[in-house]
């Protein structure tokens, strides 16, 4: 087997301790050397104190949880090369589990070039991830709180929920707290409603006559509070988004000329792919690494399963969500795509192609630095002419009508 690193490292990342395995080929013979260090910024510093001494060049470590992230920091100072590595796709033998065995597993990948490095961002883009992943966990968490605080009504037999689309709204949000308070005259409940919410009087009267407890008052209190300093908590990092952003301004002005493409998801577009898309060898790998292609699962000439992987999990779901938004653009070529391939193969995966074709236009955008250009709805008709002409005469033939077809006169 081809040798690609004479001198490399695997590295067993733990919460409390690092066995590093080094791996030297000499004149012939191969020798592994394996240490176990610390995870203090101290031991890290002595590993790769060591390391350095020793004369290794690569080394490898599995992204295992937020473990990884301290020793790549420290290590990644120098003139030592990291890959990261997939831990789904470096596992060792069954039945040879240990850390020293796993240690020197990795170096014996690395040193064959068996190992493929993971998308590591750069500080800025880091930061900028943490910010906009930890603004969507908070939105969860605040619907959360919206629903226990209509589970909570539902109990009082208070079905506000029936009558008005946002309980939290401005004519809701009154009456919640006014329930809270202490009132339950349904009369003046309703009274507080706005202006501009056309829910019948009477109707909104009888869905605000219920049975309020104490009990009741204190959770409708205690999950407001809640939604209350969830609010200001996402507030809060949207300005600091802002200030992340600044170097990206132009980025994410470019994908926001995406059909589908709020400022919401644009940010979170450079947040999780970056902006320099030289890391990807091509859009199909940036495809592949979101998840949203199929698997190649093939053997014995047969195709076994065509399932997209599970694939970045903070944005492959973004993506098919901006997809549903563009097939619904009237005269583009999302929608177009997106019907096209529903008759054949289902609406499910028929958003999910719209969705890789997103990323594969964002990929290009952010490469070349050039806003989107619409191919339009007509360009699958204009890509082959004869394939649809075919279908459309296929379709006339089963309603029953006999077709020629002619070319026109010039």
């Amino acid at each position: 087997m081809k040798l690609f690193h004479e001198k490399c490292a695997g590295l067993d990342v733990h919460k409390e301790t690092v066995v590093a395995c080094v791996r030297v080929h000499q004149k012939g013979r191969v020798s592994h050397e394996v240490r176990t260090f610390g995870t203090t910024t101290q031991a890290l510093l002595e590993l790769a104190d060591w390391l350095d001494e020793v004369g290794c060049t690569h080394a490898v470590m599995e992204s295992t949880g937020v473990y990884w992230k301290p020793v790549w920091h420290v290590l990644s100072g120098g003139a030592l090369e990291l890959t990261l590595a997939n831990a789904d796709h470096v596992r060792n033998v069954p039945g040879r589990k240990t850390d020293v065995k796993d240690a020197v597993w990795l170096a014996d990948l690395l040193a064959h070039g068996l190992t493929r490095s993971s998308f590591v961002p750069p500080p800025a883009i880091e930061e900028l991830r943490d910010l906009t992943r930890t603004r969507r966990q908070l939105v969860r968490q605040r619907v959360q709180h919206v629903q226990r605080i209509q589970k909570t009504l539902e109990s009082a037999n208070v079905k506000l929920e029936s009558v008005i689309s946002d309980v939290l709204g401005v004519s809701g949000r009154a009456m919640v707290e006014a329930i809270a308070a202490g009132e339950t005259n349904p009369e003046r409940l309703a009274g507080l409603a706005h202006a501009r919410l056309q829910t019948p009087r009477e109707k909104l009267v009888a869905a605000l006559h219920g049975k309020v407890t104490a009990h009741h008052r204190f959770m409708l209190q205690a999950h407001l509070e809640q939604v209350d300093a969830t609010n200001k908590t996402i507030e809060a990092i949207d300005k600091e988004v802002e200030r992340a952003l600044e170097p990206f301004r132009d980025r994410v002005k470019l994908l926001k000329t995406m059909p589908g493409i709020s400022d919401q998801v644009a940010r979170t577009l450079v947040a999780e792919i970056g902006v320099d898309m030289t890391v990807f060898p091509s859009a199909a790998h940036l495809v592949s690494w979101a998840g949203l292609c199929p698997e190649l699962r093939e053997s014995a000439g047969k195709r076994r399963s065509s399932r997209t992987r599970k694939g970045a999990p903070w944005l492959k779901p973004v993506l098919v969500q901006c997809a549903w938004a563009a097939a619904r653009k009237k005269d583009s070529y999302f929608k177009a795509q997106f019907l096209r391939l529903r008759t054949r193969r289902g609406p499910k995966k028929a958003v999910v192609a719209v969705a890789a074709s997103m990323l594969t236009a964002a990929y290009f955008m952010l490469r070349d630095g050039t806003a989107f250009e619409d191919l339009g709805s007509g360009h699958f008709d204009t890509k082959d002419k004869t394939r649809a002409t075919r279908a459309l005469g296929r379709r006339l033939e089963g309603l029953g009508y006999a077709v020629e077809l002619r070319d026109q006169a010039a």
